[in-house]
C-alpha cells in the first residue's frame, strides 16, 4: 500500500510538473504571439505614414509643377500673341506681291508650254524614226 501511495504521489507530482511546463510554454507561445502582433502593428504604422508622406510629397510636388507650367504660360502668353499679331500683318503684306508674282509667272509658264510642244512633238517624231530605221535594219525573224 505504501508502494500504491508513493506511485499515486510520483505520478500527481508528474501530472503536476507537466501541466505547469505546459502552462509556462502557453506563456511563452502567449508573449512570442504578443511581440510579433505588436511587430506587425509597428511596422503598419511605419508602412502607412510613410505612404501617406509620400503621397504629400507627390501633391506638393504636382502643385509645384502646376505652378510653374501657369507662371511659364502667363509670361510666354504675350510674346506667342504678337508673334502671331505680327505674322497676320505680315501675311496681309506680303498677299499682293504674291498675287503679283503668280499673275506674272502664269502667262511665262503657258507660254512656255505652247513655244516648247512643238519642239517635243518634233523630238517624238524623230526617235520614231529611228527607232522604225532601226527596226528595218534587223534581219526577220
Amino acid at each position: 500500500m505504501k508502494f500504491s501511495l508513493v506511485a499515486a504521489l510520483v505520478v500527481l507530482l508528474a501530472v503536476a510538473h507537466g501541466s505547469e511546463a505546459v502552462s509556462l510554454v502557453k506563456r511563452a507561445v502567449q508573449s512570442d504571439m504578443d511581440r510579433i502582433t505588436e511587430f506587425i502593428k509597428d511596422m503598419s504604422a511605419t508602412i502607412t505614414s510613410s505612404t501617406q508622406d509620400m503621397v504629400e510629397r507627390v501633391k506638393a510636388g504636382t502643385n509645384t509643377a502646376q505652378t510653374y507650367i501657369k507662371d511659364s504660360k502667363a509670361q510666354i502668353q504675350p510674346l506667342v500673341d504678337n508673334v502671331q499679331a505680327e505674322a497676320a500683318k505680315l501675311r496681309e503684306h506680303v498677299k499682293p506681291f504674291i498675287a503679283n508674282i503668280d499673275d506674272t509667272i502664269k502667262p511665262l509658264t503657258d507660254n512656255f508650254q505652247d513655244q516648247v510642244k512643238p519642239l517635243a512633238d518634233m523630238m517624238v517624231n524623230l526617235f520614231q524614226q529611228m527607232l522604225n530605221q532601226t527596226m528595218a535594219l534587223l534581219p526577220p525573224q
